[in-house]
């Protein structure tokens, strides 16, 4: 099994370093990391070359946003199973992608995710909020229950049947994306009880009060074209975020 993960890189200079790192320290052997990077205005490309491994191949062009740059990835990937990285962030421990191919091993399974630790920028190790969805059931889906998105990992032919991230979303494709998955799965995915994945704070999604209310649009918008709910959907999908900081 070859497990390929994706990092969309852009500006991240200072980041982007230690992802690439959390990736070569994996213990599981056949891992492919593409590196997508869209022609930064700072020093990700150099911080990039500096941290290379012998998994790792890069591809530098312009883009039009991260969920196109995604998209570049998953057509490039030669991977059984995909999952991504971002530039700002980094996987919890070395086994990560071991544990995760323990799941895969038993074919009827498609999908695996885990649980993800927002940490602080300036200290990432505190840990100020924790994402743990625990396992899916349908109706979940309507009370606004989402998985940490970049936990979860998926094999190949899921992109192929479903098709990939829909760029007329700037900020909530990857939530479309997931209601679209999980709305018509074809086999139980595996919840992995264990934090798989760190994620600084201060994302594209939240850095300012207007991105929180665009992303909101847009996530009401992918509820509504995949007919999951409404309104009171996207006030509980918010409202679930309020346990993660206790």
């Amino acid at each position: 099994m070859k497990i390929t993960i994706i990092t969309a890189v852009y500006n991240s200079e200072a980041t982007v370093s230690e992802a690439i790192a959390s990736v070569a320290a994996q213990s599981f052997p056949n891992v492919e990391h593409l590196i997508v990077e869209g022609k930064s205005k700072d020093g990700s490309l150099a911080a990039i070359d500096a941290a290379a491994h012998d998994r790792m191949t890069v591809f530098s062009e312009p883009d039009e946003g991260i969920y196109d740059a995604l998209n570049k990835g998953i057509s490039r990937a030669s991977g059984d199973v995909v999952g991504f990285l971002h530039s700002d962030d980094y996987l919890a421990h070395c086994d990560v992608l071991s544990r995760i191919a323990l799941e895969f091993a038993d074919p009827r399974v498609e999908a695996v995710f885990g649980d993800l630790d927002y940490v602080s920028q300036a200290d990432t190790s505190r840990i100020v909020r924790r994402w743990a969805t625990g396992p899916f059931a349908p109706d979940r889906l309507k009370k606004g229950w989402m998985p940490a998105h970049p936990t979860v990992y998926l094999r190949r032919s899921v992109y192929e049947r479903i098709g990939m991230f829909d760029t007329d979303f700037q900020i909530s494709a990857d939530y479309d994306f997931i209601l679209r998955y999980f709305r018509q799965i074809q086999s139980d995915p595996i919840h992995i009880p264990e934090v798989l994945y760190k994620m600084r704070l201060g994302g594209e999604s939240n850095r300012n009060l207007s991105r929180i209310i665009r992303k909101s649009m847009e996530d009401y918008r992918a509820i509504r074209a995949n007919n999951i709910g409404g309104l009171l959907t996207l006030l509980m999908k918010n409202v679930s975020k309020v346990r993660q900081f206790l």
